[in-house]
C-alpha cells in the first residue's frame, strides 16, 4: 500500500494549496492550542443546554448565549442527538487506502451492531449539507459489501464557523475521507458524515455524493502531484486568515501564475 496522507493535511490542501506546502516545507501542522477547548465543547452539549448566561460567556461560543442555547435545543431534536452527545467511541485513529486520520466520534448505530445499511437520523434545521442531496451510497473502497445493519457514522470537529449552509469544502473533504478511512477498516459503506461547529452548536451533514468524493479525489490529486510551489488561487479572501500572507509573494509565484495563466 502507498503512504496514506494524513486526513488534516487533506483539509489545508482543500483550503488552499499553497498554504499546506508552506506548511510542509515548515513542518507547520499543529493547530492553535485554542482548538483543543473549541473542541471540547462538542463532548459537553448536554451539559450546556441548561447553562447560565455567564457560563456559556466563559467558553469559546461564537454566538451569543441565547442563540447558543437555541442551537442547541434544535440539535437536541435529531434522531441520532444521544449518539451524538454520547458517542460510543471518542477520537478514533483511522487507516483507510489512501489517507489516516482521527474522527473526533463515531456513532455506531442505535441497535448496538457495529455495521450496515439504512439509516436516520435528522438533521433539524441546521443539518442539512446543502451540496449534493442525492441519495448515493459511499463507495466501500474495493471492499466487499456486509451492508446487513445500519452503518456507523464518523464526525470532524470544526473550531470554526459555519457557512450560512452546507459546510465550507475543507471540512467537506475531511468528512468524506473519514468516511472513508471507516469503510475502509469496517470493510462496509459508509454513506455520510458529520460536520460540527460547536462553538455555534450546529452539526451539518456531508453525504459521500459524486460531487464529495469529487472534491476528495481532486485533493488527493492536489498532493500527491505537487512539486514546487502551486500557483496562487484566485479566492484571495482567503489570504486575510492565512500565516503565510507576508511571505506568499511574487518571488515565488509560479511562471504560468506570472504570466497570468494561474
Amino acid at each position: 500500500m502507498a503512504d496514506t496522507i494524513p486526513i488534516s493535511h487533506l483539509g489545508r490542501a482543500a483550503y488552499c494549496p499553497r498554504q499546506y506546502y508552506y506548511a510542509e516545507r515548515d513542518g507547520d501542522h499543529e493547530p492553535p492550542a485554542s482548538v483543543a477547548d473549541v473542541r471540547d465543547l462538542a463532548f459537553r452539549y448536554e451539559r450546556h443546554q441548561t447553562a447560565t448566561d455567564e457560563e456559556l460567556r466563559r467558553l469559546p461560543i461564537a454566538v451569543t448565549p441565547g442563540e447558543y442555547r437555541s442551537n442547541l435545543a434544535s440539535l437536541a431534536e435529531r434522531d441520532d442527538y444521544d449518539r451524538l452527545a454520547a458517542p460510543a467511541t471518542r477520537e478514533a485513529f483511522l487507516r483507510g487506502r489512501d489517507c489516516h486520520g482521527v474522527a473526533h466520534k463515531v456513532l455506531e448505530p442505535a441497535d448496538g451492531t457495529n455495521g450496515g445499511a439504512g439509516m436516520s437520523g435528522g438533521d433539524g434545521a441546521n443539518g442539512t449539507d446543502g451540496t449534493d442531496e442525492t441519495n448515493e451510497t459511499a463507495e466501500t473502497d474495493g471492499t466487499a459489501g456486509r451492508d446487513d445493519a445500519a452503518p456507523p457514522t464518523p464526525t470532524v470537529v470544526s473550531p470554526g464557523d459555519p457557512p450560512p449552509q452546507g459546510v465550507w469544502e475543507p471540512q467537506r473533504v475531511r468528512a468524506v475521507a473519514v468516511a472513508k478511512a471507516l469503510a475502509w477498516e469496517r470493510e462496509r459503506g459508509v454513506p455520510r458524515a458529520l460536520v460540527e461547529y460547536p462553538a455555534h452548536g450546529v452539526v451539518r451533514t456531508v453525504r459521500l455524493t459524486t460531487r464529495n468524493r469529487g472534491a476528495y479525489r481532486r485533493t488527493l490529486w492536489t498532493i500527491r502531484s505537487m512539486r514546487g510551489v502551486p500557483s496562487r488561487i484566485r479566492d484571495e479572501s482567503k489570504c486575510d486568515a492565512c500565516d503565510y500572507r507576508t511571505t506568499c509573494g511574487t518571488k515565488t509565484r509560479s511562471l504560468k501564475t506570472l504570466l497570468g495563466l494561474g
